[in-house]
């Protein structure tokens, strides 16, 4: 009997083992824990890496699989269980997937703000995968389109009554304890919500929880006790115009001030640091003498950025605007959000207000984190990007150098008779950094690092540092040669992209870059460490200046009680709120920016066989002939001549308009034939998928 009675044990516990394992919640959990070490292990290339992460940090990993878990739960709801756990199963694998993809070839992850702009990341696909590659997506999506549909139709279905009310509750329970959960894992800081690098983020807090925040948590919460009195009560009594905002000259005073007042110049330099601030590395000579001695010279300190290794947008927006990136949402780009559709108090309206024309240069693409259309609502009046550029050499990596910069500077400078305002922002040294040598003789040679794969990619960087340092003397020997007074701010937007953390800065942290202030006239030497929603706000001090209500904010009470929290209701207020700190007009308007400071003329078109050319001036290799809004093949000759081989006929001639025109086909300004002028009106179409 007693063999009978143990064969019947055990087929009772197999039986109560299998009616648990078929229960939705334990399959769902053990699905979610599955499906998440293959996110991991996709976005960190590496199934050994997902194991490491899912070892040191169980229960950040157990986080990310507790979301997959509730998604997959819904399918106690449903009688075709089966279809639900195949289509969320699909959905996070396509998006783990999809992360590791993109991260192959850029330095941000995937985001929601990336699926809501799915329509234009298409047009980028090409540009990132082979037609083979696009191919085998597709098969992929008719596959996975099929399996549901046969799902749907053949796959079992949960028979009998369902107890929908009981499920509904259960799952609404669980729900509700995962939320707990998750503000649990936030307070005690097992889980982050300040990302001040998306890509490390999406390493250190799991995929899907990042994921999860980029679609959440964006823009400002409005601000408790958020009202006119308390938005008011800011400032001092009186600081305030009756007309809102902060407001120091009449116009008669503006102008009188104005002539006093130098040119100013913002170099925003890409992934820029002195690498001699980097711990244990020794070099074969100095790797940035220049400014070295710029710092030892001019005013200089420490700048505090918002991000590391990426994120270039982020830190030129606090510049500009005198904002905190903080408060937004994780790994939020304002340019990518509010800034696309509203105006933003900014040094260049401030200076705008003052007389100054604002000229943006950047050499990349212009549609490169939707600059040009968010430069309108900086106040900017012009903005060059690498679309109206000639002579663009390359590094190895195929970004622009940044000596071209030193012509576009002193050509927007020219452009215009009274002051200027440049900010220019660069982009030679940006990653990511090969680690096999692609410089045979680099400038400076590095030692004391541990493997030949980062002695490579650290090299290639300080090469490009070396070479940016040269652009730097160039400029600031120009400069010192006009007759105009000019005051130049040089800082780093972040550090670069390798593998360096706080223990590693001389200076104990991987979030401060350096600042140098440099005129071409006589200013007093004084060294101070900012954040880089002050720097202008400082700027604007040293000229003896106020102008503008967060500059204002800046200089007269950054060292008030709760700064930071009044910053952030002010932010709010005027990106978000009433505008109680404008007396609730609309304060800015935006500007009819202009691509190209330089003016471009398309004369004729003459046809000599079967090639119309095109005559003209200013013309790049990015000038692309057009017939109803559809770019030809255009073949750049010189800047005043292009050629277009048999894709034009005669009666096309009266439509045609030369665009200067971006990555895939994004067109930024168009002229008609026979005409000219500036580069053109900003067109807003178009937009870049890609983050920088």
């Amino acid at each position: 009997m007693e063999p009978i009675a143990h064969l019947r044990g055990v087929g009772a516990l197999r039986a109560l083992l299998e009616k648990f394992f078929k229960g939705p919640i334990v399959l769902s959990a053990v699905l979610a824990i599955a499906l998440n070490f293959v996110i991991e292990a996709a976005g960190r290339h590496s199934v050994v890496e997902a194991m490491g992460f899912a070892y040191a940090r169980p229960a950040v990993f157990l986080l990310n699989a507790m979301i997959i878990f509730i998604t997959l739960l819904t399918a106690m709801l449903f009688r075709r269980r089966i279809l639900v756990y195949a289509v969320w199963s699909v959905f996070w694998l396509s998006l783990g997937v999809t992360n590791g993809v993109i991260l192959s070839y850029r330095m941000t992850p995937f985001t929601m703000k990336d699926l809501s702009m799915l329509e234009s990341g298409i047009t980028v696909v090409p540009s990132y995968l082979s037609k083979m590659q696009i191919a085998a997506v597709i098969v992929v999506m008719a596959a996975s389109a099929l399996l549901f549909i046969a799902l749907f139709m053949f796959a079992p279905k949960k028979q009998g009554r369902l107890p929908r009310v009981r499920n509904a509750c259960v799952f609404a329970l669980v729900f509700v304890m995962s939320a707990g959960v998750m503000v649990s894992a936030v307070k005690t800081n097992v889980a982050g919500t300040v990302f001040g690098n998306l890509a490390y983020a999406y390493k250190d807090y799991g995929v899907a929880y990042c994921f999860m925040n980029t679609w959440l948590n964006t823009g400002i919460k409005r601000p408790s006790g958020y009202s006119e009195y308390s938005m008011k009560n800011i400032f001092d009594e009186g600081e305030l115009s009756s007309m809102g905002s902060y407001e120091l000259y009449s116009d008669a005073e503006a102008s009188a001030f104005t002539k006093t007042l130098p040119n100013i110049i913002f170099l925003q330099m890409e992934s820029f640091i002195d690498p001699s601030e980097i711990k244990g590395l020794t070099y074969s000579e100095e790797p940035a003498p220049w400014f070295h001695s710029l710092r030892e010279g001019y005013s200089s300190g420490y700048l505090t950025v918002p991000s590391i290794g990426a994120g270039t947008a982020n830190t030129e927006f606090e510049v500009l605007s005198g904002m905190s990136t903080k408060f937004f949402g994780p790994g939020e780009y304002p340019y990518k959000s509010v800034l696309k559709d509203v105006p933003c108090e900014s040094l260049a309206y401030d200076l705008r207000d003052l007389g100054y024309t604002a000229h943006a240069i950047h050499n990349h693409r212009g549609a490169f984190y939707h600059r040009n259309q968010v430069f309108a609502n900086l106040g900017f009046d012009t903005f060059t990007s690498l679309e109206y550029m000639n002579g663009v050499s390359k590094t190895p990596r195929n970004w622009a150098k940044d000596d071209v910069l030193l012509e576009q500077i002193k050509g927007a400078m020219d452009s215009t008779e009274g002051q200027d305002f440049v900010f220019a922002i660069s982009v030679q040294g940006h990653g990511s950094y090969p680690e096999k040598r692609m410089v045979e003789e680099p400038y400076v040679k590095v030692s004391g690092i541990d493997t030949e794969e980062e002695t490579n990619s650290f090299e290639y960087y300080i090469q490009q540092i070396r070479e940016m340092d040269s652009f730097l003397r160039d400029l600031t020997e120009e400069l010192d040669a006009m007759d105009e007074d000019v005051l130049l701010v040089i800082y780093g937007d972040h550090l670069p992209a390798l593998d360096i953390d706080d223990s590693d800065m001389k200076n104990g942290s991987s979030f401060e870059t350096e600042y140098v202030i440099w005129s071409n006239y006589p200013l007093e030497k004084e060294n101070k460490d900012l954040y880089s929603y002050q720097l202008a706000a400082e700027v604007e001090s040293r000229l003896g200046m106020t102008k503008g209500t967060l500059m204002a904010y800046h200089q007269r009470h950054k060292n008030d009680n709760f700064y930071l929290d009044k910053l952030r209701k002010l932010q709010y207020d005027i990106l978000y709120g009433e505008r109680y700190v404008y007396a609730g007009r609309k304060a800015f308007e935006p500007t009819e920016l202009q691509m190209g400071f330089a003016p471009i003329s398309a004369v004729k078109a003459v046809k000599i066989n079967d090639t119309y050319y095109i005559y003209g001036s200013g013309f790049t290799p990015f000038s692309k002939a057009m017939v109803d809004g559809n770019v030809i093949k255009t073949e750049f000759i010189s800047p005043n001549r292009l050629a277009v081989r048999g894709h034009l006929a005669k009666r096309d001639l009266d439509r045609l308009q030369i665009g200067q025109v971006g990555k895939n086909d994004v067109v930024l300004s168009a002229i008609e034939l026979g005409g000219g002028g500036k580069g053109g009106a900003a067109a807003p179409h178009g937009s870049d998928a890609e983050a920088e």
